[in-house]
């Protein structure tokens, strides 16, 4: 009996027209290709330096407050140290999301992967696209890519002068696409 392992399972036509836009994305020249990620202004370093400090802080306050018999108020400041360190893994956690962005004279593929690790596909001509920022730029101003009436939001954990650099980096690329 042979190893059925070593055999490719046929693909249905979607997922072959799939491979084929990919293979022929990765054949021509990459225009742009950016990763997007949130900003993250305290490293894995920094987060921990902090925390000892302020464990240590917290240890040094509980003791003193058991030694004058307040002893309940060192349970509460344990409390919340541990949601204090909580909170910050839940922010860093958020960080693992990005949004991937590749530019081919032919194709401009969106791809989100989000905290689960799932990820969303979208894909444009970039001769009919259009990347809109409406000015004033704000926090909640989006940044979208718009094509034949849809509508794509990127880069909305960006700051607003990311955004900005961003949205001009990638209309220079565009029209370098369509030349």
């Amino acid at each position: 009996m042979g190893d059925e392992r070593d055999t490719p399972l046929p693909l249905d036509s979607e997922e072959a027209a799939e491979q084929d836009i990919g293979a022929a994305a990765a054949a021509e020249t990459v225009l742009l290709d950016a990763v997007l990620t949130p900003y993250r202004s305290l490293p894995p370093a920094g987060f921990a330096i902090l925390m000892t400090a302020i464990g240590a802080v917290g240890f040094f306050a509980g003791i003193a407050f058991l030694t004058i018999g307040a002893w309940p108020i060192t349970g509460f400041g344990a409390v919340e140290i541990g949601l204090f360190y909580l909170l910050f893994r839940l922010n860093y956690r958020s960080a693992r999301m990005f949004e991937r962005i590749r530019l081919t004279p032919s194709l401009l593929t969106v791809e989100r992967h989000d905290l689960k690790g799932r990820v969303q596909r979208w894909s444009f001509q970039p001769y009919w696209l259009k990347v809109q920022l409406d000015e004033p730029i704000e926090s909640d101003t989006p940044l979208l890519l718009r094509s034949h009436g849809n509508a794509l939001a990127i880069g909305r954990f960006l700051s607003p002068a990311e955004r900005l650099d961003f949205a001009n980096a990638l209309k220079a690329a565009l029209h370098s696409a369509r030349r």
